[in-house]
């Protein structure tokens, strides 16, 4: 294993301080780990908006009700993607001991999303019809304030009176991973003093009806890597991360969390909604990554795979990491948040970094429903049944790819042995 560069002119180290969440498994971190553990997926029935009338009917949908605080402002003009974005970035700031007033001005938002508040557009398009139709009063325009992409990043930066830049990241299945590593380099290039990173994403009928007419929902929870998959699950969520500088974080007495040593982003370059069939992209993201972090693949202790469950992108990131990894991949542990929470879409990346940097912290691998039959064309050690311990575990990737050939590729290093709930 490298050591640290001694050379004064290496990039500014940049840490994780905080961390918060909400998804299918519950409100806040703690609820996201204890479900991550028990391999127990959150997918399953839901009535977010009516499926009825699609080839499938499972997603893995939040639980409004037991939403802890709702945030202030007008709750009328917040998204419900909204919501669980500021949920997660307060709870992340929280968790990071952090005082914006001494840095609200240096603090930059860093968010991704792939859909905004398409939920509420969609019903407000729905009363509005039924109104035209004479079936009711016509809806209030306050339903489409939050519509852009931008709407949870926005919401995040007003709830917490954020001055710096605000950036949102609409690059489909990435986006998330895609706002952290323009978070890192923010906070590397010394652009702000903090960054609060992550993504938010909630259900909606575009998303879902889209992916059921490109036949890729499956009927069943989504089985990653298996040789029965059929497709993928969608979810919702929201997570978000608080970076700064490692001398900065420890300045002020904060417990850094991990490092964030490495990031990169590729295209393909090959089709507008299949991967390269050899992984290419993805693979050169990971290499990307990796040699920011200055490590080598055999540093690397364990993979949270992108792995959504169909049989194009399992097939083509399971040749990325051989690709990378060499025969070293099917001994290395590797595993699907999505096969617990579904696929968060804009906020995917954000949410498995998230439960990778808990699992470092944790010295232990969540694992994935022991589900479905193994595909022999799949080299890889996959995590199924309890977690995997892992407590020696110091460097972990955390892999993203996307419609249009996006690949993101994250790198996480635990710093010492901190609780993440303290």
């Amino acid at each position: 294993m490298r050591g640290p560069d001694p050379d004064p002119g290496a990039p500014r180290a940049v840490v994780v301080t905080g961390l918060g969440a909400v998804s299918p498994l519950g409100w806040g971190l703690g609820s996201l780990w204890d479900g991550l553990r028990s391999g127990k997926t959150a997918i399953g029935p839901f009535d977010r908006f009516d499926n009825s009338g699609h080839r499938t009917r499972v997603a893995a949908q939040v639980d409004l009700a037991a939403e802890p605080e709702r945030p202030s402002g007008k709750p009328r003009r917040l998204s419900i993607a909204d919501r669980f974005a500021v949920a997660a970035a307060r709870e992340a700031v929280a968790r990071a001991r952090l005082n914006l007033d001494d840095c609200g001005g240096r603090t930059g938002v860093y968010f991704g999303s792939s859909t905004g508040g398409m939920l509420e557009t969609e019903t407000y398009l729905e009363a509005l019809l039924a109104a035209v139709a004479g079936r009711g009063r016509p809806p209030a325009t306050s339903l489409l304030a939050s519509q852009q992409h931008s709407g949870p990043g926005d919401a995040v930066a007003r709830d917490l009176g954020i001055g710096g830049p605000v950036q949102t990241i609409a690059t489909a299945c990435v986006s998330g991973a895609m706002a952290i590593g323009d978070a890192v380099l923010g906070v590397r290039r010394g652009e702000v003093d903090v960054a609060i990173a992550g993504g938010s994403d909630s259900l909606c009928r575009l998303t879902y009806a889209g992916f059921n007419a490109l036949r890729a929902v499956d009927e069943r929870p989504c089985r990653p890597f298996r040789g029965d998959r059929a497709g993928l699950s969608l979810g919702e969520g929201a997570a978000a991360l608080v970076l700064e500088p490692l001398e900065r974080a420890l300045a002020r007495g904060a417990r850094p969390l991990a490092l964030a040593a490495g990031q990169a982003a590729t295209c393909d370059a090959h089709h507008m909604t299949s991967p390269h069939p050899e992984g290419l992209g993805a693979a050169a993201a990971i290499r990307g990554a990796l040699a920011e972090a200055r490590l080598d693949p055999s540093d690397i202790d364990f993979v949270n795979a992108h792995g959504t469950g169909t049989q194009l992108n399992d097939a083509a990131e399971c040749a990325a990491l051989v690709a990378v990894f060499g025969d070293e991949a099917k001994d290395l542990p590797v595993t699907s948040t999505k096969s617990l929470v579904g696929h968060l879409l804009g906020s995917a990346g954000a949410l498995e970094a998230v439960a990778t940097i808990l699992c470092l912290l944790h010295g232990e691998v969540h694992p994935m429903p022991d589900d479905g039959r193994s595909d022999p064309g799949i080299r890889l050690r996959l995590v199924v049944g309890p977690p995997l311990r892992l407590p020696q575990a110091r460097h972990a990737l955390s892999t993203n790819l996307a419609f249009g050939g996006a690949n993101a590729a994250l790198v996480f290093t635990r710093h010492g042995d901190q609780d993440p709930a303290r």
